[in-house]
């Protein structure tokens, strides 16, 4: 499970050193070949590839394929998606488009999201914070989620 947040620097080249704590997750599991994509065009997923092909099964067993919102899905995963190993240095190489679409140039976020890595530009996830802040409405959401599942 990947969870918490690492600042990093993608390079001239456009590669992401994964940070160290996912690292060590991804070396527990010998993964080195990833799934990056994005739904948005502001943000990258990196998925290690074995859950990107769990989550192409979910689309092909639970939907037909020719379902608008799955279709609508696909195109965009696959504009944005690219098919990457990670070298020796433990460095990935984002998809071009998706660099320029989500300013991934050089200070980045990269939080866990349980079975992925979503990577922001920081200092434009920093200021979606003031205007995204969680309300009392979320808070009865989430507490109403978690409750279920307790």
């Amino acid at each position: 499970m990947f969870r918490g947040n690492h600042p990093a620097k993608v390079d001239e080249k456009g590669r992401l050193k994964l940070p160290a704590a996912f690292k060590q997750l991804l070396d527990a599991q010998n993964v080195t070949q990833f799934y990056i994509t994005s739904t948005d065009g502001q943000s990258a997923e990196i998925w290690p590839l074995s859950e990107w092909e769990k989550r192409e099964r979910q689309l092909t067993e639970g939907s037909s394929t020719f379902d608008e919102a799955v279709q609508k899905y696909l195109n965009l995963t696959s504009y944005y998606g690219q098919q990457v190993e990670m070298d020796n240095q433990a460095r990935v190489l984002l998809p071009q488009i998706l660099r320029g679409t989500a300013r991934l140039d050089a200070e980045v976020t990269v939080f866990g999201k349980l079975t992925y890595l979503e990577v922001h530009n920081r200092e434009t996830f920093e200021q979606s914070l003031e205007v995204n802040r969680m309300t009392a409405e979320d808070r009865k959401a989430m507490a109403a989620i978690l409750s279920r599942r307790s």
